[in-house]
């Protein structure tokens, strides 16, 4: 790992280095999903059979119920038990995290307030790919869930043999999860987005997925709802000379394990900035070297990382400091890989620097709310002056006509 140091403008290539889709990628995904709204079904299985090397017929797009209820007989006996306390870590967190309708009173009649309602329909995207993604059933249908989602359909890529991960099959199976489809990439996500004779169109899709389906998610945007453009994953660590050498270098190792990912360390001690970049000298990322922890802060803020560890003896402290990150983790004894799978908050988090202006998965993400404006006669009254006013600055006259209608 690189050595950086805090005023260098070699920086700037960590500030910069975000996840862009190439034109041929963005061509190559408006085409499909194009193929998907003019042509349904028979273009989700010809990408499928193009991409995934599976030859499917319409019927076998949906996971049938026998297919799900045999899944559990290829799983060893004790996942389910560990799933449940898992699911319980998730769920309490989540229960904490719902908003409720709300209504205040004013003066003269006047009443304001939101009523929230959960979404009808929800589409969740779980990656194949190297590994079945199983953490990320639990962590996108269980906000979901707990919001009030009426029905969830989840897609995931078969594998050549058609079939979709056991382990996946029965944790939406567990979090009764309403329809199950074996389909991914970009087709996948259009035929979410605009539906197919075999699958519903969705109010929103969620999920994690490669460069095709984020691109695909980003185009679909307008017509669905999405939670947001996941890009490479993302993992920085401030630390001090106090801090264990040993957990950094184990938390940069596991954060390399994923392919592109970002994985940086800001820190003032020489020492530790020796360390761990000669320890890790064949990771891709970088060790940044601050004057002090607040220099580090900064660092962090203008990375914006989907995960940041703060390592030090007081990260209570250095929390304050921090506006942009997607998880934060306390402490010596909480590793990123905890958030990725028990803690409880979703791992499905922004990347590329959207913590900006995103947030992690939550119930929010699944309802909506309604402006609720009630006014009397003499509330409506005491309004008409500023009303009438700025109505007028706006030549908008037939405004002004509707509020007089009613002093007539």
């Amino acid at each position: 790992m690189k050595i950086i140091r805090f005023n260098s403008k070699k920086l700037e290539k960590i500030y910069n280095c975000r996840f862009n889709t190439p034109k041929r990628v963005q061509e190559k995904v408006r085409q499909i999903i194009d193929d998907v709204r003019q042509f349904g079904d028979d273009a989700v299985l010809k990408y499928t059979r193009k991409f995934d090397k599976v030859k499917l017929n319409p019927r076998q797009l949906k996971v049938a119920a026998i297919e799900i209820s045999g899944a559990y007989q290829s799983i060893s006996p004790d996942f389910v038990s560990t799933l449940k306390i898992v699911i319980e870590n998730v769920n309490r967190f989540y229960r904490k995290n719902l908003k409720k309708s709300w209504r205040t009173k004013g003066e003269d009649g006047l009443v304001l307030g939101e009523n929230y309602h959960p979404l009808e329909r929800v589409g969740i995207y779980i990656p194949a790919g190297t590994a079945p993604l199983v953490s990320t059933v639990y962590m996108t249908v269980l906000p979901a869930r707990i919001a009030g989602v009426k029905k969830i359909a989840l897609i995931s890529p078969p594998n050549v043999s058609g079939q979709i991960n056991p382990h996946i099959l029965v944790v939406a199976n567990l979090l009764k999860v309403d329809e199950i489809y074996r389909c991914g990439g970009a087709q996948g996500i259009a035929a979410l987005a605009y539906g197919t004779k075999t699958i519903p169109r969705v109010d929103k899709i969620v999920g994690p997925g490669n460069i095709y389906v984020s691109e695909a998610k980003r185009q679909v945007f307008g017509a669905v709802d999405i939670d947001m453009l996941a890009g490479p994953t993302e993992l920085v660590v401030i630390a001090n000379r106090f801090s264990e050498p040993k957990f950094i270098i184990a938390d940069l190792k596991a954060q390399a394990e994923h392919s592109g990912g970002l994985a940086v360390l800001v820190t003032n001690s020489k020492g530790l900035a020796k360390e761990v970049s000669a320890e890790l000298a064949s990771i891709n990322g970088y060790v940044v070297l601050t004057k002090n922890l607040l220099q580090a802060c900064e660092v962090a803020n203008k990375i914006a990382p989907e995960h940041l560890e703060i390592l030090v003896q007081n990260p209570q402290r250095l929390v304050k400091c921090i506006r942009n990150a997607g998880a934060i983790f306390l402490g010596p004894y909480s590793p990123a890989a905890v958030g990725d799978y028990v803690a409880g908050p979703s791992h499905v988090l922004p990347t590329s620097g959207t913590a900006r202006f995103f947030s992690g998965l939550s119930t929010f993400d699944f309802i909506k709310s309604n402006h609720i404006i009630s006014y009397s006669k003499k509330a409506l009254e005491k309004a008409r002056q500023p009303l009438e006013k700025i109505a007028g600055i706006e030549g908008l006259v037939k405004h002004m006509d509707s509020v007089k209608a009613r002093f007539i």
